[in-house]
């Protein structure tokens, strides 16, 4: 028998070992089956959509005029708000917090009529500050349900015009003509959105859903298996035989990769069936993902490799996941993060997942967009599985 042969009858003889140990743990099993498609459904479901809905959300009308009225009622079609009755000063300081809302609105006295006379007043709203990112979607609810109601009401104004004013209109020059046209024409934008003409947000977050789970269920999982085999003296058996620790190391990796694949698998097609997504070429995607893996189950045997019990490998594991959750991009644009703390991130193996899942998925990007990532991939699956091979003759000698 050839030196490879051999090699590889040893490594797939460890991952015939570990298999065997995955089916007979139901606890494994449940880890593995039932956690991925669970928290993918949770996940999904709570980021699908990020616009804001049923906000508690209380008014007052102090001009109950028929403007003011019509404004409130196209406000309540909106559905971003939840109404409550009144609860407050309208003149003094707003408690949101009592009032049991998240914003208020006060329409003053005499609103209606100030809209005629060339000094509208400002209607008062009170925005809860908390959450930095519902406050300013509030905001921008508002100024858009105001705008139509004034696009409306000028509308209705110009239809109530007496026929000699449009004949006066007709005597003005062209040129002035046309500017007050101009001027009384709402200007816009000619938006193309490309890449996610939908905004759907789901779309954004996918990758960062399945990584992070992914990574997290691979990195505990195999670090806290190989820590408890150190602590019932299994791997030090495994260790003092004649078995090289390249090997060891690969047949541990190896059924998890495969359990991996498969869950990834299962994953992407929750997303498609579930959630609409439609992802684009599997054979790149299929390549980040395998890669992405080996990084994870790398850093899982490396963990393994330093902890001595179980639960310093589970709070080595929470210790490294942590930062990844927050600075990796799943969630969140690492664009929008500080330059020193973008640099950081690039250490983890998630942020290139995330990049590169989203350039293949979204934008339909080649191989040569992302040589970087996949090199960044590579370079720390490499890393870790060679350290924790390292570390295991270390700690054999």
């Amino acid at each position: 028998m050839s030196r490879f042969a051999h090699y590889c009858n040893s490594v797939l003889t460890i991952a015939y070992k570990e298999f065997i140990h995955v089916w007979r743990d139901r606890r494994v099993l449940f880890s593995i089956l039932v956690v991925p498609p669970f928290f993918t459904l949770v996940f999904g479901h709570a980021l699908e959509d990020t616009a804001p809905k049923g906000v508690p959300a209380t008014y007052l009308d102090a001009d109950r005029s028929p403007q003011s009225e019509q404004f409130l009622e196209s406000l309540k079609n909106k559905g971003t708000f939840s109404w409550k009755p009144w609860r407050g000063d309208p003149n003094g300081k707003i408690d949101l917090l009592n009032a049991g809302v998240k914003a208020a609105t006060v329409i003053p006295e005499g609103w209606g009529k100030s809209l005629s006379n060339g000094d509208p007043l400002k209607i008062r709203v009170v925005l809860d500050g908390s959450d930095t990112t519902t406050a300013p979607a509030l905001e921008g609810v508002l100024q858009e349900v105001l705008a139509d109601f004034q696009l409306k009401q000028r509308d209705a104004m110009i239809d109530t015009l007496p026929d000699e004013v449009f004949e006066m209109g007709e005597k003005l020059p062209a040129g002035v003509r046309e500017e007050f046209n101009s001027a009384m024409t709402p200007w816009s934008f000619n938006v193309q959105i490309a890449y996610n003409p939908d905004l759907r947000f789901i779309e954004f977050i996918m990758p960062g859903i399945i990584g992070l789970i992914l990574q997290l269920l691979t990195v505990t999982l195999i670090a806290s298996t190989i820590t408890r085999e150190r602590e019932v003296g299994t791997l030090s058996q495994l260790l003092v035989t004649p078995l090289r620790h390249s090997e060891i190391v690969l047949g541990k990796v190896l059924p998890y990769l495969v359990i991996s694949l498969f869950l990834i698998g299962g994953t992407i097609a929750l997303g498609h069936y579930h959630f609409s997504i439609k992802f684009h070429q599997p054979v790149l995607v299929s390549l980040i993902c395998f890669l992405f893996l080996l990084c994870s189950l790398g850093l899982g045997v490396f963990i393994s490799a330093i902890a001595r019990t179980q639960t310093q490998a589970i709070q080595f594991s929470i210790f490294f996941m942590l930062p990844m959750l927050l600075l990796s991009g799943a969630f969140i644009p690492v664009e929008g993060l500080p330059d020193v703390i973008r640099a950081f991130a690039q250490l983890f193996p998630l942020t290139h997942f995330c990049r590169a899942f989203r350039l293949v998925d979204l934008y339909g990007a080649h191989l040569p967009f992302i040589m970087v990532d996949l090199g960044w991939l590579a370079v720390g699956a490499a890393l870790t599985c060679g350290a924790a091979a390292y570390l295991l003759r270390a700690a054999d000698d």
